[in-house]
């Protein structure tokens, strides 16, 4: 059974990045559909029931963390993983509260995004890129992608 994600951003190039990344280094995986705004997301969520949410925080109409929270309160199996520009001392307790089980900052999707999403399907979480660990950074390598990659063809 493939793995069914749903890419939630308010720019487009950002969700051709993250599908690009994801067919490069998961091609099983299948993006069911994409969002623009969080109320698209909550939308979209019910109809096509992803595994998992990918769900930028900064968007119009509403916030990512509010759909996040509006979606776990929907009792979906998805699990939902914020993808952001933003980093704060509070952002791991605010994407928590709203009920995400982790987040990637969009700096480090390369590297992070797929170990993210195959810790949340695992029944994990991920709040903190093991890759920041100096004992750590040789067991999670971005794979030789960038973000730029994931926008050229194979």
């Amino acid at each position: 059974m493939s793995v069914r994600i749903l890419i939630v951003d308010d720019h487009e190039v950002v969700r051709q990045g993250v599908r690009g990344i994801l067919a490069r280094l998961r091609p099983e995986w299948v993006v069911i559909g994409e969002a623009g705004n969080g109320k698209e997301a909550i939308q979209a969520a019910a109809s096509a029931n992803p595994d998992v949410i990918i769900l930028d925080i900064t968007m119009p109409v509403m916030s990512g963390l509010e759909a996040a929270s509006r979606i776990a309160k929907m009792g979906l199996p998805s699990r939902i993983l914020i993808f952001t520009m933003h980093e704060s001392p509070t952002l791991i307790s605010d994407v928590q509260r709203a009920g995400a089980h982790g987040y990637v900052q969009k700096t480090r999707a390369a590297r992070d995004l797929v170990i993210a999403i195959e810790s949340l399907l695992g029944g994990g979480t991920f709040f903190e890129s093991p890759a920041r660990s100096e004992d750590k950074k040789d067991e999670y390598p971005n794979h030789g992608l960038s973000f730029a990659d994931a926008f050229t063809t194979a």
